[in-house]
């Protein structure tokens, strides 16, 4: 009897942080029931696309990218192409009539699924499954590291969103807020470290509404947080994205008070006016966020604060435009995202607002604020000349393979000269020099 080919799939993944994680659960999934990853895009019978759809610009990187696999399928008509995550959720059933070289899309919450999906597809049937759950976290499955350098690695303790930020598609494409059984979380920390990682990132839409209800007993997010760190002191703990108004002081004095979480709140603004913020949905204000940021900076004076930006917006004005600039002054941001504004079908901004800010208004806007960011980011990284900072070296740097890089706690990229260290371990580096991005030192 012939033996059956053991098939190979290659995951691409675009957007966030959360999407990577969610190529882990894919790859894990599809390991468990007899198929192979492949690094080798060429070498694979699946290929799957696991997409955003946060910015069109990240719609049309996978279109691109989806014309070239058209090439590859006319060489290999067995192929199978499959495209999974946001995009495939909010586009479904239209996608797969434009783009006929697709053979099955999955949403989600349907990657446990994907295995049957793929043989529905190799029948010769379109496979759809973008069906949203309500209750999906995939919290029994381990996933398969991909693309890892043995250091790093996240770990998702909850799906969906629930805010319904204007501008915004996840809530449609990821369905309501749920939150992991804790105790699997912290397994999974604990499994990590175990296997030789010293960090690890927890990631939701919205990590600062972590919470588990069972019994009697409550775990928020700060709790978790706690919980995580108590694993190990070696135990480097990140988290991202946090939302402003679930930003407490309970989550600032967690991390005030346990060395290993790390000193860098990533905490989108993506507006200095009042205005611009009411019609984003974003339930706070300008002064309610700067409060957050002088809590930060009073509790915890050397962490880093990141933020996103969007300029822009639905009747954005000079006026709100300067507003931005000057938070932006206030906060002294050490990094940012920041965007123009592009509309999303399927959001409360494209059912009620008229995108009408002109395109050269947009970028002339997104220039000035890129502009300030970069001056901010650079008097950021100058304040640091001088100090000696701990820093987990994650491998060789790329330009030189007699540097080290790693990061510090407060999430800044460090280089300085190979050491008796290696990978995965700590050492203290004074920095001397710097860069736009980067802080260049020596280990003492």
């Amino acid at each position: 009897m012939k033996e059956n080919k053991i098939r190979k799939f290659h995951i691409e993944t675009y957007g966030c942080q959360m999407n990577f994680s969610d190529s882990e659960i894919v790859a894990s999934i599809l390991t468990s029931q007899g198929f192979e990853a492949s690094d080798e895009l060429l070498n694979a019978d699946i290929i799957l696309l696991n997409t955003c759809s946060i910015r069109e610009h990240a719609e049309d990187r996978v279109r691109k990218r989806l014309h070239y696999f058209r090439s590859l399928k006319k060489k290999n008509p067995g192929l199978t192409i499959g495209l999974l995550g946001c995009m495939a959720e909010r586009t479904k059933t239209a996608l797969m009539e434009e783009e006929q070289l697709l053979d099955l899309i999955a949403g989600p919450d349907s990657y446990r699924h994907l295995p049957a999906l793929l043989a529905q597809a190799e029948s010769g049937q379109k496979a759809i499954d973008t069906i949203l759950s309500s209750d999906e976290t995939y919290a029994d499955i381990s996933p398969v590291r991909l693309e890892t350098n043995g250091v790093s690695a996240f770990i998702s303790i909850m799906r969906g969103c629930e805010n319904f930020c204007s501008y915004c598609v996840v809530p449609y494409a990821r369905g309501q807020e749920r939150s992991r059984d804790p105790q699997s979380v912290i397994r999974e920390a604990k499994d990590i470290f175990l296997q030789g990682y010293r960090e690890v990132t927890l990631l939701g839409q919205n990590v600062n509404s972590y919470q588990w209800k069972d019994g009697g007993e409550t775990v928020n997010f700060p709790l978790l947080l706690e919980k995580i760190a108590a694993l190990d002191i070696r135990l480097r703990v990140r988290f991202a994205t946090s939302h402003p108004k679930d930003l407490s002081a309970e989550l600032i004095g967690t991390i005030a008070s346990h060395p290993n979480i790390c000193k860098a709140i990533h905490l989108p603004v993506q507006s200095g006016s009042n205005t611009v913020l009411d019609k984003m949905n974003r339930k706070y204000t300008r002064e309610e966020y700067l409060e957050k940021i002088k809590a930060i900076r009073s509790q915890i004076p050397d962490c880093t604060i990141s933020t996103d930006i969007i300029t822009g917006f639905c009747d954005e004005t000079e006026e709100d435009h300067r507003q931005t600039l000057e938070l932006m002054k206030e906060a002294a941001f050490d990094y940012a995202f920041m965007f123009k504004y592009s509309e999303r079908p399927q959001t409360i901004a494209a059912d009620q607002y008229d995108d009408n800010v002109p395109a050269d208004i947009k970028e002339r806007r997104l220039r000035e604020i890129i502009e300030l960011q970069q001056e901010l980011s650079s008097s950021s990284n100058h304040r640091d000349l001088g100090e000696t900072f701990e820093v987990l070296i994650e491998g060789i740097s790329k330009r030189s393979n007699t540097q080290y890089f790693g990061r510090n706690s407060q999430n800044k990229v460090l280089v300085f000269p190979v050491t008796v260290q290696n990978r995965g371990e700590y050492v203290n580096v004074k920095v001397k020099r710097v860069t736009s991005a980067t802080l260049i030192g020596d280990a003492v």
